[in-house]
């Protein structure tokens, strides 16, 4: 099915700057939303790496405190 749409002339020249010759407005529309599509991917495993790399670092921080706990003969105290 074919759908005609309305865009602003803004909107247009935008879209000729980034057509080619060969290319139609709707293969530049969907150029654009596969490179939306892709950054949204990118960004989602940048954002599991990093979550990743958080846990660690507090994994050892958290190590860390533990082997020195044993030294220490903590004791809360209430006034």
């Amino acid at each position: 099915m074919v759908t005609t749409i309305q865009i602003t002339e803004n909107a247009k020249k935008e879209l000729d700057r980034l057509k080619t010759d060969k290319e139609t407005y709707e293969d530049v529309i969907v150029k654009m939303i596969n490179q939306i599509d892709e950054q949204k991917r990118k960004n989602i495993e940048l954002m599991i790496e990093g979550a990743k790399e958080t846990a660690e670092e507090s994994l050892k921080i958290t190590k860390e405190f533990e082997a020195i706990e044993e030294d220490f003969d903590w004791e809360w105290k209430e006034n």
